[in-house]
């Protein structure tokens, strides 16, 4: 895709702190503080130009990328930055044709993520009480064009999951230990579980619960920080997104992790 069609979603970018994705359509107009874009004009243009506005402004036309997108979700519940999707993305060693299994789909961003790393060929199996969510997750989910990887089952992850033998597992829910041994049920044997905690208080109890079925667990804050580029005035940037959670890995093993269970004991 190097040109933009009608009904493409569009990033346009103004400068660094103003950027709206917005999706094309013939007739109709984008207001901003900026002057009124015509989207229409548009239709036919490649990606990288740029289209003026009414008060002579220029907005720089670009592809928007899965990150742009879920940024941009409608969210019910707070979503996980990029810093972390990437971070989960890496760990669980993703690619196309990957199977996984998701307790706790939220708005879905986690999900989108998911389903991008896993398509065409891979499929995600997402966990979710809540029918509001799962009703929220799958307009996301559709609006991304990513609804044909996935599949929301209103179920309770707790009570197990319906697949066998996929490839990774991720968890975000407020008491993921509860989920650990399903998981294990399900996940093939040397394969890795990913869970998301906001406390310490809960990543003691499901790495406590971990110990009793897989090896290599590792904890993890990821913490990113921008740098202001100026000639002679390089410096970091005054704010940063700090702590948004912590990432708790592990691989499952076959029976019981007794040497584990022994050093947390003593």
């Amino acid at each position: 895709m190097t040109t933009v069609r009608d009904g493409d979603f569009v990033l346009l970018y103004l400068n660094e702190k103003k950027r709206w994705l917005v999706r094309v359509k013939e007739g109709m107009e984008f207001h901003t503080h900026r002057g009124i874009v015509k989207l229409g004009e548009i239709i036919g243009k490649p990606f990288g130009s740029y289209i003026r506005s009414s008060l002579d402004f220029e907005f720089h036309v670009l592809p928007p990328t899965i990150g742009d997108h879920i940024v941009n979700i409608r969210r019910p519940t707070q979503i996980l930055y990029d810093k972390d999707i990437a971070l989960v993305l890496f760990r669980l060693g993703l690619r196309s044709g990957s199977l996984v299994v998701e307790a706790g789909t939220g708005s879905g961003a986690m999900t989108a993520a998911l389903a991008n790393a896993v398509r065409p060929e891979g499929h995600v199996y997402s966990y979710e009480i809540r029918r509001e969510f799962v009703e929220i997750a799958t307009k996301n989910l559709t609006k991304m064009g990513l609804e044909t990887y996935v599949t929301i089952r209103n179920n309770d992850a707790k009570l197990g999951f319906d697949e066998e033998n996929v490839d990774a597992a991720f968890i975000d829910l407020e008491d993921p230990w509860e989920v650990i041994d399903p998981v294990h049920r399900v996940l093939k044997a040397g394969h890795l579980l990913a869970s998301f905690s906001p406390t310490l208080n809960q990543v003691e109890k499901v790495v406590e619960k971990m110990r009793e079925g897989y090896v290599d667990i590792d904890t993890v804050e990821c913490l990113v920080r921008s740098i202001r580029v100026e000639k002679g005035k390089t410096r970091p940037r005054t704010l940063m997104i700090g702590h948004t959670g912590y990432l708790t890995f592990a691989r499952k093993v076959l029976g019981r992790n007794t040497q584990a269970a022994r050093e947390s004991s003593s």
